[in-house]
């Protein structure tokens, strides 16, 4: 007996899930009851040692603002570039209704490799992607120049083992979105060693 159960509607999900660019978003993104279950479907992926090496910072309403300030100041800092570069990026953060910043936090608490702990922070990542589409709504991950900024990173709060996995950008769509070119299963598959 199987306890899991044919479910056709998520493999149509999975064969049509594609990525929204933040420019095409509109409003509303997902509830708190329902990023709660976004959120909750994210720590359900495959992770050696049950490490949970990632965790997510939701930002809603003004804390979108604050990351862009966040990203202004690193800019200040770490890069020479115009103040009106600097001022667009004030308003990174406000591209969807909803920003998260998913955050890659390597663990030392058993001896799994990074390598696999980054893989798992990956599938987390995607799994929250999948549930936002289930729910109706959609999303983009991005990463960029302000995800690997150290300055960033200090001024999101993050330790010396954590780093950005991307900000996943949230929201509604009112048309179709365009497919992209995927890969040909026979360019990427081998039936034999």
């Amino acid at each position: 007996m199987s306890f899991n159960k044919a479910n056709p509607e998520t493999i149509e999900l999975l064969l049509n899930r594609r990525s929204v660019k933040t420019k095409d978003m509109t409003g509303p993104g997902p509830s708190i009851d329902e990023l709660e279950i976004i959120l909750t479907a994210a720590a359900r992926v495959p992770d050696h040692g049950k490490l949970a090496p990632w965790r997510y910072i939701a930002l809603l309403e003004d804390d979108r603002k604050k990351l862009g300030d966040i990203i202004a100041h690193a800019l200040e800092v770490e890069k020479d570039v115009s103040d009106s570069v600097r001022e667009k990026m004030r308003d990174y953060g406000m591209q969807a209704p909803i920003c998260i910043v998913a955050i890659h936090s390597l663990s030392d608490k058993r001896p799994i490799p990074a390598w696999e702990q980054e893989l798992s922070t990956g599938a987390s990542i995607m799994n929250l992607l999948v549930a936002t589409h289930a729910l109706g709504y959609v999303g983009q991950w991005l990463t960029g120049w302000a995800a690997f900024s150290p300055t960033v990173a200090s001024g999101l709060g993050l330790n010396e083992q954590e780093k950005v996995a991307g900000f996943i950008f949230l929201g509604s769509q009112d048309r179709q979105p365009t497919e992209r070119p995927r890969p040909l299963l026979d360019e990427i598959v081998s039936w034999k060693i």
